[in-house]
């Protein structure tokens, strides 16, 4: 099955933002293998912070269901330079979750930015998210050493539980 990756619309917002709030922080019922629930409650995003990635140079990029129309995935790439690229927001319909699409929507998204220049990926983690750390690392993502800090102070998305959160750096040399 090939992934068709599109940009994203303002039709498109509404859904972006209902399907990354239950891929990351459903509590619930919850069908994904990896949330943020446990550190990190509210919002992960709302139609505002999106409007201002995208205003910031970030691309969403969505795939849609052929029959439904409705999102299966999406994926923020922004170019960081000519030739690294940041991916963020890699997120999956959680019914969808353990049946390869994440795998194709993350070798769709390094294809995407591979043939606009990228040759290298990189993407931060919270540190507590070892399933999903383990889970890039798998595709061969590393981890750099570096850490970045969590924004405390600024809960547009979502609060933290604890004091101890930080962003792990991995990245990726394509092709």
């Amino acid at each position: 099955m090939t992934i068709s990756l599109e940009s994203s619309k303002e039709a498109d917002f509404p859904a972006i933002v209902a399907l990354m709030n239950v891929a990351f922080r459903r509590t619930h019922g919850d069908r994904s293998w990896s949330t943020e629930a446990q550190y990190i409650t509210g919002t992960r995003i709302s139609e505002s912070l999106l409007r201002e990635e995208i205003e910031g140079g970030a691309q969403f990029l969505v795939v849609k269901d052929d029959e439904t129309s409705a999102l299966k995935g999406c994926v923020s790439l922004k170019a960081a330079s000519p030739e690294k690229w940041y991916l963020g927001s890699l997120t999956v319909d959680p019914a969808l979750q353990n049946s390869g699409f994440g795998r194709q929507l993350l070798a769709a998204s390094e294809d995407y930015a591979a043939q606009r220049g990228a040759r290298t990926i990189e993407m931060t983690v919270v540190h507590l998210r070892t399933a999903l750390i383990s889970w890039y690392e798998r595709r061969g993502y590393t981890l750099t050493g570096e850490t970045r800090p969590f924004p405390y102070g600024d809960d547009r998305n979502g609060k933290p539980t604890r004091d101890d959160l930080k962003f792990v750096v991995l990245q990726k040399h394509l092709r």
